[in-house]
């Protein structure tokens, strides 16, 4: 299961490819805004954020959907807690709009049947994905969550989702710690889900 928690929180936001790619010329012209530490769910210790680098994390990936989000006109942050409680958010511009909404029914997709994904490639873990609902932001964003236990190790952990749209330009965010469902802040991360859509422009 510790194999399985570093490889969610490595891979489980939406992207991969390459390595961050320095930002060249053509990125010079204005970029969509991120989430600070500040808006992200309230943790009982403070949350630190990165700067924002370009292209998607290293080992990064759409969750159950690699190499999804191109590294390409993407960039990311990452955030995390002294507790063991981390996210992070990708955000790219698609070429169209309908590039954009492609992209975002694509991860809706890879989310939604994420659990049963894990289940095959992980023989012995319980993983359950959950619809929680669309926020009216935009184009929208909808929410998701991952519940994932393995009985022989004991250790359960729990995973937030979000993929919204603002015309050509789709963002991603997670948040993951230990725990169960339950333990989750699903209506502070609604808000945070609402925040990252609100901000890119």
């Amino acid at each position: 299961m510790n194999k399985l928690r570093t490889a969610l929180a490595a891979t489980a936001a939406a992207a991969l490819g390459l390595a961050a790619l320095a930002a060249g010329p053509a990125q010079a012209a204005a970029q969509p805004a991120f989430l600070s530490a500040a808006q992200m769910p309230a943790s009982s210790t403070p949350w630190t954020a990165t700067q924002v680098f370009a292209g998607v994390p290293e080992n990064g990936g759409a969750l159950c959907a690699p190499y999804k989000i191109p590294a390409q006109n993407s960039r990311y942050r990452e955030f995390s807690t002294e507790l063991d409680t981390n996210g992070v958010q990708i955000t790219t511009v698609a070429r169209t709009e309908a590039d954009a909404a492609k992209l975002v029914d694509t991860l809706r997709k890879a989310l939604a049947g994420c659990g049963a994904l894990l289940e095959q490639q992980n023989p012995g873990l319980h993983a359950v994905s959950a619809y929680h609902g669309k926020i009216a932001v935009e184009e929208g964003a909808w929410v998701y969550s991952l519940d994932t236990a393995d009985p022989q190790i004991g250790n359960t952990d729990i995973h937030l989702f979000s993929v919204g749209r603002d015309g050509r330009t789709v963002t991603f965010v997670r948040w993951g710690q230990m725990g169960d469902l339950k333990d989750a802040p699903l209506a502070a991360f609604r808000t945070t889900a609402k925040t990252a859509v609100n901000k890119l422009w």
